[in-house]
């Protein structure tokens, strides 16, 4: 196995030469458990902590490896290692932190493309493909979305689900298939390759880990039977883990979601309901909030059909959520400037008395 086998690429590995840090072993971050890592190199895989330095000066959970980073490390006896710096992200996928006012959560890094699976029978909802779309589009990872268990309903059914689909969400790749009869794995297939890192994002239950197993030829994950009352699968992965399939596609596993919050702050929500954002330029106001306004293009747009109205009160959803966000950031920030202010003229007092 090689680096490249990995994802490793030219421009990794031009930083490591630049930072001077050809002295260190390279790896990725494969799995995670509350702050220690298993680490793959060419060597093998070493359980590893970060150094002190490195948790001294985080600012923040987005500062700590991830699943998918790569990291210089120094590997030691008894498959044991150090990460010593986490190579600049090409991608990140985040969410707000659950719980955590303004914290980040993130859910797996240097990503390609993100399979957005989503059940046929009673999990499937349009309005939380489209956070999974700001939360890819944000990162600058290529959605793919994955209906599962087609083999539940009828074919009329799922071509109504795929109209709904493309009715709100365009120019993304829509792939149903069903994990039991394995009808759509070629599809899956041909976006899956050699070198690329591609990640899974849905709710528990939806198929996730039988789609891992099915992929990979093992049984990697363990899956549970599906409950006949509820027809939702129990939550099974507990962890982010990354898998080398045998095409050669690198696959990361993630817990099921059942909070999608936006911490979007790269125009995701822009790129995700584009139309809505194009149409508001042509606005009566510059600061409309497309809800009350008299000579809104957006609501005028709703009114006429031309924009779906549930994806219109999505918007406006999960636009309130980044703007909340986006200033919770900007009150925690000046708070920590604050608090800086006040030690650095604490330290000077000190000083002067001295």
């Amino acid at each position: 196995m090689t680096l490249a086998d990995l994802g490793y690429n030219d421009k990794f590995e031009k930083f490591r030469v630049e930072h001077n840090l050809s002295n260190f072993e390279i790896g990725r971050v494969i799995s995670e458990h509350r702050e220690r890592y298993v680490v793959k190199t060419i060597k093998g895989e070493f359980e590893a902590e970060i150094t002190g330095n490195m948790r001294f000066t985080a600012k923040s959970r987005e500062d700590f490896p991830a699943v998918g980073d790569w990291v210089a490390l120094a590997t030691h006896d008894f498959d044991y290692a150090i990460i010593h710096h986490i190579l600049p992200r090409f991608s990140v996928i985040k969410r707000q932190a659950v719980g955590q006012f303004g914290a980040v959560q993130i859910i797996a890094t240097n990503i390609d493309y993100a399979f957005l699976v989503q059940a046929a029978d009673r999990d499937f909802n349009i309005n939380r493909l489209e956070r999974y779309l700001t939360i890819c589009n944000s990162s600058k990872v290529k959605p793919v979305i994955v209906l599962t268990k087609t083999d539940l309903i009828d074919e009329l059914q799922v071509d109504e689900i795929l109209k709904s689909i493309k009715a709100r969400i365009k120019n993304v790749p829509i792939i149903p298939i069903s994990n039991e009869t394995k009808n759509g794995y070629e599809a899956i297939n041909i976006f899956i390759e050699q070198g690329k890192t591609y990640c899974m994002l849905g709710s528990s239950g939806v198929g996730k880990s039988t789609l891992l197993n099915n992929l990979s030829g093992k049984s990697l994950m363990r899956t549970d039977i599906i409950s006949q009352s509820t027809h939702k699968g129990k939550h099974v992965t507990s962890h982010r883990e990354l898998i080398i399939l045998e095409n050669g596609g690198i696959l990361i596993d993630n817990p099921g979601m059942r909070e999608v919050g936006i911490a979007d702050t790269a125009k995701g929500l822009e790129t995700t309901f584009d139309r809505i954002v194009r149409l508001s330029k042509n606005c009566k106001f510059k600061d409309c909030t497309h809800t009350i306004e008299i000579g809104c293009s957006v609501m005028e747009a709703v009114e006429k059909g031309e924009i779906d109205n549930a994806s219109y009160e999505n918007y406006l959803k999960m636009e309130s959520e980044k703007s909340h966000f986006e200033a919770t950031i900007a009150e925690k920030r000046k708070k920590d400037k604050d608090f800086g202010k006040m030690v650095k003229n604490y330290k000077k007092g000190i000083n002067r008395k001295k």
